[in-house]
């Protein structure tokens, strides 16, 4: 009867090896875009976050509920179709501008996200086990991806900036151990061979942006006489983003008059005067859009433009300090 027992044990032992042969474990992975929204040149860091989610699947087979299955999976992200390394990856616009970011495994942005098949820059690593009796069945899960464009990138001009990530970019390696009754570990390591891909695209935008940054007074001194024109010239100054169209107009003034800009004194007395967009005063400016603004292209740098001012000659008036405001208005 004992003889009997031990053949029967030998016998199920090599049944149980010969099905888990069989087993098989398979997983696969998925990856929202990374989309870093609206990015300043030359401002603040911009912080964006993308998720991973995977899913492995385990068939054991007539026996399978008998074994357990420890996986070992990492996910690898290359340097990106617009990229020539890892630090930084780069995004271009179609112009051809380039904007750095970086992916990372961690919350705090210190632990660049790599691949399997580089030695500085390592791949995130998942590990997922399948305790017995889990034949058939599917386990998921969730890895948040973490992207920052840096700071102080004055150069960018407007315009969609992206990175692909497509198949050549991204692999799922992984390698399980199947084992009796749960009693193993895990794989050494994810093997290199390519199991699977999780394509997604990178992306930021460099929206038009200007600012004013100088509007100097335009003094056209001291006079006894209105008998001839007066001439005289001030600067506006303004920083807009690289490739931002703009008009830059001038309004009509405090004190206008049946579309006579005019300088006004004590008692209601007015001088006349003009301003041009050209040194032979022949191009009035004013604020119509397309008609009589200065037009232009932002450069990414300072810009500073020349107004050109004129008081005709005209008829005498009492002596005093005559003056008005003019609104500065750039469009874009």
């Amino acid at each position: 009867m004992r003889r009997r027992l031990l053949a029967l044990v030998a016998l199920l032992a090599f049944a149980l090896g010969a099905t888990a042969a069989h087993a098989t474990t398979t997983c696969s992975a998925t990856l929202t875009d990374l989309a870093f929204g609206d990015v300043a040149p030359g401002g603040a860091l911009v912080n964006a976050g993308a998720t991973l989610n995977y899913r492995c699947t385990y068939n054991g087979g007539l026996l399978g509920g008998l074994y357990g299955v420890y996986v070992r999976m990492c996910f690898s992200i290359g340097t990106g179709a617009q990229s020539a390394g890892y630090n930084p990856r780069q995004m271009t616009s179609t112009p051809g501008d380039t904007m750095a970011f970086q992916i990372y495994r961690n919350s705090a942005r210190t632990q660049i996200w790599g691949s399997v098949d580089n030695a500085s820059y390592l791949p995130f690593q998942q590990d997922l086990s399948f305790t017995i009796l889990a034949n058939g069945e599917t386990r998921t899960g969730s890895i948040p991806v973490y992207g920052q464009v840096p700071a102080a990138q004055a150069g960018l001009g407007v315009g969609a900036y992206s990175d692909v990530f497509n198949a050549a970019h991204t692999k799922l390696s992984y390698n399980y151990n199947e084992v009796l009754l749960s009693l193993g570990t895990y794989p050494a390591t994810c093997g290199n061979a390519s199991l699977g891909s999780f394509p997604f695209t990178a992306s930021a935008n460099v929206v038009p942006f200007c600012r004013l940054t100088l509007a100097s007074d335009l003094d056209f001194g001291t006079t006894s006489t209105l008998a001839a024109p007066i001439d005289k010239v001030s600067t506006i100054g303004m920083n807009c983003t690289a490739r931002t169209a703009w008009q830059l107009g001038l309004g009509a003034g405090q004190h206008a008059l049946g579309g006579t800009r005019r300088m006004l004194g004590g008692g209601g007395a007015a001088i006349a005067y003009g301003l041009y967009r050209d040194t032979a005063r022949s191009l009035p400016w004013g604020s119509t859009l397309n008609t009589d603004t200065l037009v232009g292209t932002g450069s990414g740098s300072a810009q500073s433009f020349d107004v050109y001012g004129r008081v005709p000659a005209q008829a005498p008036v009492p002596s005093g300090a005559y003056a008005d405001v003019v609104l500065v208005t750039v469009t874009y």
